[in-house]
């Protein structure tokens, strides 16, 4: 294997593929094992410029794709991989929420649960900074609420990547939330273009949450009740 493609290593060892909770037609859905398919392609190709320019000693892989889900969810018997089809009347819902007209049609999700206990939800949104790449990925709450956030590669000057500890902040932030720099969200001196990219990663995963992956009902001491497939 390239080391292009070191960040995804061993990515399917523990990883379960099911289908989104998206309702396609018959003809659709003999279609799903393609859109997976390319879903991963998608994804290997955004991550592997991650590690294209290995002469670059400011850039950095922190951890692996799955290295990373596992701490994210120590206790869980199985992590599932959703290959979402998003569909138009949803990606108005996702540009609305979001305030992006250039959202993918096609977005990657982990599922994690502790045998039929829903223990939460991962996105690794991986985007320009400045002209380079960075790979973060965002946890949730079965609830929709943000547990982690955490870098798993930067290849922009480590010089402009924020502390932990402003990362942490989003711990908690919500669909409620506006999550602006300069506004809920403080600002990172040296660092505003990765501090927006962020702020912008955690409203997309939240957005998706609300739009993709939102219970259909909630108990009464506020627990989202969902059905393990």
């Amino acid at each position: 294997m390239s080391s292009r493609h070191a960040i995804l290593a061993n990515s399917d060892a523990k990883i379960d593929t099911r289908p989104g909770r998206n309702s396609l037609t018959d003809a659709l859905a003999s279609a799903q094992g393609v859109l997976r398919s390319l879903a991963r392609l998608v994804v290997f190709a955004a991550l592997a410029v991650i590690t294209i320019e290995p002469s670059v000693a400011s850039a950095k892989v922190f951890i692996g794709q799955n290295q990373a889900l596992e701490a994210a969810f120590p206790d869980a018997t199985r992590i599932e991989r959703r290959s979402e089809l998003i569909l138009s009347k949803d990606m108005q819902r996702l540009e609305m929420l979001t305030g992006e007209d250039s959202l993918p049609k096609i977005v990657v999700l982990h599922v994690a649960w502790k045998d039929d206990q829903l223990l939460g939800y991962a996105h690794i949104d991986v985007h320009n900074v400045r002209t380079k790449p960075e790979a973060f990925m965002i946890v949730l709450t079965p609830e929709g609420v943000v547990r982690t956030v955490r870098i798993l590669a930067f290849h922009e000057p480590l010089d402009y990547l924020p502390t932990d500890r402003w990362y942490a902040q989003f711990q908690g932030k919500g669909r409620e939330d506006r999550l602006r720099v300069g506004g809920d969200v403080h600002g990172v001196v040296g660092a505003t273009l990765s501090a927006r990219a962020a702020a912008d990663g955690v409203r997309r995963m939240l957005a998706y949450w609300e739009v993709l992956l939102r219970p259909k009902s909630v108990t009464s001491d506020g627990v989202a009740a969902v059905e393990a497939p």
